[in-house]
């Protein structure tokens, strides 16, 4: 669509001063947002305020504005209408990230889901057990090997009632993350080990995006599956 034809089509659908829901669904249809990039979708808005501008002197320029408000939104992509995500990032060395991942802990109130390489922060692991006995449902997978080391609490968690699978290949489970009530992602390169905290150069990000959310969660159940 040329902009000759879009300032025909916003004229037409000036003419009352409204956007009908079948006028949106035609101007949505001939010009797809979500298919232009931003120099595309401003310069169309742009044409929205030139023919705006032309009638705000006149009696009826609230209802004009209550036009472009109308036809802004029908111009506006998806992922923009969508809910803001909420990201955060944390590095170490620093208790913050520990503070950080307990505290996601202790505010899941229904489901946690954790993979990680190895678990052996005593404060950490306290924070696992303390979600248990809350009776939240807390699903564990973890690498083998690492189960072994000195230090390591998965026996101790698993003991204590909580389901564990172990990674019985000859390589590494080596993810770090961790879902909680299926809408907050923890993932990077922390190990949740106190040695993390303390001396090694790493991070995690915490993320509420659905999309990452969900792709995780797929993730996380693929290889709970596999491990039966």
């Amino acid at each position: 669509m040329n902009a000759e034809e879009f300032d025909h089509i916003l004229t037409e659908t000036l003419d009352d001063y409204r956007l009908s829901r079948s006028e949106k669904k035609v101007l949505t249809s001939l010009l797809d947002p979500s298919s232009m990039d931003d120099q595309e979708l401003a310069f169309y808005r742009s044409r929205v305020f030139d023919i705006a501008r032309h009638e705000v002197p006149g009696p009826q320029a609230f209802a004009v504005l209550k036009w472009v408000e109308d036809v802004m939104k029908a111009l506006q992509p998806k992922s923009e209408k969508s809910d803001a995500i909420n990201s955060e990032a944390y590095f170490s060395p620093s208790d913050d990230c520990v503070t950080k991942i307990t505290g996601l802990l202790r505010s899941a109130r229904r489901e946690i889901d954790i993979c990680v390489f190895t678990i052996t922060d005593n404060r950490i692991s306290k924070a696992i057990e303390d979600a248990h006995q809350r009776n939240i449902k807390v699903r564990i997978i973890t690498d083998d090997d690492k189960s072994n080391d000195l230090g390591s609490d998965v026996d101790r968690l698993s003991q204590s009632g909580i389901p564990v699978r172990f990674d019985r290949t000859s390589y590494h489970m080596h993810h770090k993350y961790a879902i909680f009530d299926s809408g907050k992602l923890l993932t990077g390169s922390y190990n949740w080990t106190r040695s993390a905290a303390t001396s090694n150069e790493e991070n995690f990000i915490i993320t509420d995006d659905r999309k990452l959310v969900s792709n995780f969660n797929k993730q996380f159940e693929s290889l709970w599956k596999s491990l039966e």
